[in-house]
C-alpha cells in the first residue's frame, strides 16, 4: 500500500488556474514524498478540519508541516516582541498544532520543516526566538542560504540522511527555537548553535528540521534521504 501523508493547506489569494481564493502547498514537499514512496494528501486549513482533527490524523499514515510565516507569540506565551515578525494566519496555526498533537497522541510519524518543526515545539510547550538579531551579531545568517549543520550520531535524522554533516542544506528562516519543549531533544545545530533539527524523546519517529530539504531533494541524495527515511518509518510504524 501507497503511504498517505497528512499535509496541512496554507490559504492563498495569488493561486493562478482557479477561480478565487484557494489553499495550496509546496510542490517540492509533494515531489520529495513521491520520490520516497509516499502520496501527500492537502488538508485545509478550516474550522472543520480542526474540530475533526483526530479523526483526519487517523486516517493517514503520517503527517508533515511544511514551512510557512510566522507563529502568533501569544500561542507560546509572548506578545509580540519584534517588528520583523511576518505572515501570521490564526487558521494555519490552529490547523498545524492541533495536528501534531494528534499525531503525537497517535504515535504517527511526523516530518516537521522549518516554520513546521517552530510548531511542534510551540504544540508541545517551547518558545521561540521571535527574530534571530536577537542573539545572534548577524540577524541575517540563517536567511537565504547554505550553513553547515552538525547532526547528533545515530539520532533519527542522521539515520534517515546516512551522515551527521548533511550538504546543501538551504536555510531559509528568521526565528529559532529558544527554550526547547521538554518531550523534545536537540538532535542538530548550526556552527552559531542555532537548533536545526530536535526529535521527540519517545514517539516512534517524530523529527523536526529547520532548514528545506525539500528544496535540494531532487539533486542531493543527503536531502532525500531524509524523506526516504520517514516513509520508511511510516510503512515499519
Amino acid at each position: 500500500m501507497t503511504p498517505l501523508i497528512l499535509l496541512p493547506g496554507k490559504l492563498t489569494t495569488d493561486a493562478k488556474g482557479v477561480r478565487g481564493d484557494s489553499f495550496s502547498t509546496g510542490r517540492l514537499y509533494s515531489h520529495a514524498i513521491a520520490h520516497a514512496g509516499g502520496v501527500a494528501l492537502q488538508v485545509p486549513p478550516i474550522t472543520q478540519s480542526v474540530e475533526s482533527v483526530i479523526e483526519l490524523v487517523t486516517r493517514f499514515d503520517g503527517v508533515i508541516i511544511q514551512g510557512g510565516g510566522d507563529i502568533d507569540p501569544s500561542l507560546y506565551g509572548q506578545t509580540q516582541l519584534s517588528n520583523k515578525i511576518y505572515g501570521i494566519s490564526a487558521e494555519h496555526d490552529a490547523l498545524e498544532i492541533a495536528i501534531v498533537r494528534a499525531a503525537i497522541e497517535q504515535n504517527k510519524p511526523v516530518l516537521a520543516i522549518c516554520r513546521g518543526m517552530q510548531i511542534l515545539n510551540v504544540a508541545l510547550g517551547g518558545t521561540l526566538h521571535q527574530d534571530l538579531g536577537e542573539v545572534l551579531e548577524d540577524g541575517e545568517a540563517h536567511w537565504n542560504t547554505y550553513h553547515e549543520i552538525v547532526l547528533t550520531t545515530d539520532s533519527r535524522v542522521a539515520c534517515a540522511m546516512k551522515t551527521i554533516s548533511p550538504k546543501r542544506s538551504h536555510s531559509f528562516h528568521h526565528q529559532a527555537l529558544d527554550s526547547v519543549a521538554e518531550d523534545l531533544i536537540v538532535t542538530g545545530r548550526a556552527e552559531d548553535n542555532t537548533v536545526e533539527a530536535i526529535e521527540h524523546k519517545s514517539a516512534h519517529w517524530i523529527v523536526g528540521v529547520q532548514w528545506h530539504p525539500e528544496d535540494d531533494a531532487m539533486t542531493e541524495p543527503d536531502q532525500q534521504n531524509l524523506f526516504d527515511g520517514f516513509i520508511e518509518a511510516v510503512r515499519n510504524k
